[in-house]
């Protein structure tokens, strides 16, 4: 493991809601997380269950279609961007992006459609699938504070 990447092995769905439950504990305002995969690798089963773990949503549709979301949590908002039918990345302004990834917090799927916009101190998620159907969820950051913040998940 190199400094600032953390792996986590995910041999169900199941799995994957539980670690987005915890990385959802450690989220703060600002914090913008970057979710990396394929159709169908799970990027919003983490989103969901990160959301429904703050929030008081029963349901928890994937924008697909109306590109955002937004949920209130006790500390901040949270913004659920999918970005998957963006023609051009300057389409990202249109859709308030700047406020929800500064003054909240913020799970952006489909973020290489943001291409130089997305800012390099992010949480990157990137969510691959195995063979046997189980999930290697790898995530990367610059920041020495979100580091220390992932090291208390890998700890746990």
């Amino acid at each position: 493991m190199s400094e600032g990447v953390f792996y986590f092995d995910c041999l169900s769905e199941q799995d994957t809601q539980k670690l987005a439950q915890k990385i959802s504990l450690i989220a703060e305002r600002g914090d913008v997380f970057a979710l990396y995969g394929t159709l169908g690798a799970g990027k919003s089963v983490f989103a969901r269950a990160f959301i429904q773990n703050l929030t008081k949503a029963q349901e928890v549709p994937s924008p697909t279609f109306t590109l955002v979301q937004s949920y209130q949590a006790q500390r901040f908002d949270i913004y659920h961007f999918d970005l998957y039918r963006l023609k051009s990345e300057e389409e990202i302004w249109e859709l308030n992006i700047e406020e929800a990834m500064y003054q909240n917090v913020s799970l952006i799927e489909w973020p290489e459609k943001m291409k130089g916009y997305l800012p390099s101190d992010v949480f990157k998620i990137f969510i691959s699938t195995k063979a046997d159907g189980s999930r290697q969820i790898k995530f990367e950051t610059i920041s020495e504070e979100k580091k220390e913040r992932l090291k208390t998940i890998k700890r746990g």
